[in-house]
């Protein structure tokens, strides 16, 4: 493979690498580390900001490496000991990217009366948080509203485990629950909590008119502020020992409810 024309040879003390390692660690908000061909592949599927591209030739990719080096802002070429240090996986295909995530603001979304919202309460793993976004892209749902969040979009696992849907799936933000609530009161929406106590199965509402559900953290559940604003509850039956389901898991059982019955399925 020759060299890309457009690519600088750089070392570990070059600002580009250390603004990469500062990606890396999830410590620029807004900006995310994209790893892999297919991740590449998903990212050039949208028209994402990418703001800098490094690429290690001697890590034998077959990947059509003009196709990202013309989108990037800054193109870099780096070597395989650089590369180690930089890439996240045990056997890098070399292939490593910055890109500015999209800024979703919550009146800027096209709501109906077949609208259909996550809203993601206090969620602490990465993983759990890509799942969410891929979960609600793949049940056609609107958006993924967060709140009192802990996780990042901007972490790297959080692309790989929403398959890279985080570049086109809207994720809304607001500081307090009280502001989502009225957010969603505003838009008609029927809002279900996902509680496990709660006495009603999610197979019992009729989803008509815009439909939200809320699910709390892996590790304490659903807020209290939540519980305060007064929304009704649903919970998925446990027919064996478990006391309770993954949060992503949950989230796609009801999601995927709601989505059938409006679409007659």
């Amino acid at each position: 493979m020759t060299v890309h024309p457009a690519a600088s040879a750089i070392g570990a003390q070059h600002p580009a690498v250390r603004d990469l390692l500062t990606v890396r660690k999830d410590a620029a908000p807004g900006r995310i580390l994209i790893e892999g061909a297919w991740e590449h592949d998903r990212l050039l599927a949208t028209d994402t900001q990418l703001e800098a591209f490094f690429w290690c030739p001697e890590a034998g990719t077959t990947y059509p490496v003009d196709r990202i080096a013309a989108r990037a802002t800054d193109v870099y070429r780096i070597s395989p000991k650089l590369l180690d240090r930089l890439s996240r996986r045990t056997r890098s295909d070399g292939l490593l990217s910055i890109a500015r995530l999209p800024v979703w603001e919550p009146d800027e979304l096209h709501l109906t009366e077949q609208s259909l919202v996550l809203v993601a309460d206090g969620v602490e793993y990465a993983g759990n948080l890509g799942t969410l976004i891929r979960t609600v892209d793949a049940a056609d749902a609107d958006c993924l509203v967060l709140t009192s969040r802990r996780a990042r979009p901007s972490h790297p696992a959080v692309y790989s485990a929403s398959r890279g849907t985080v570049l086109s799936t809207p994720v809304v933000e607001f500081e307090e629950i009280a502001t989502a609530a009225g957010w969603l009161r505003q838009h008609g929406f029927s809002v279900h909590l996902a509680d496990p106590a709660a006495q009603g199965s999610y197979r019992e509402p009729q989803y008509d008119g815009p439909t939200a559900f809320v699910v709390g953290s892996e590790g304490s559940g659903l807020s209290a502020e939540w519980h305060a604003q007064g929304f009704g509850g649903v919970s998925i039956p446990m027919l064996g020992q478990a006391d309770s389901l993954n949060v992503a898991l949950s989230a796609g059982i009801l999601l995927f409810e709601a989505r059938a019955y409006k679409n007659g399925w």
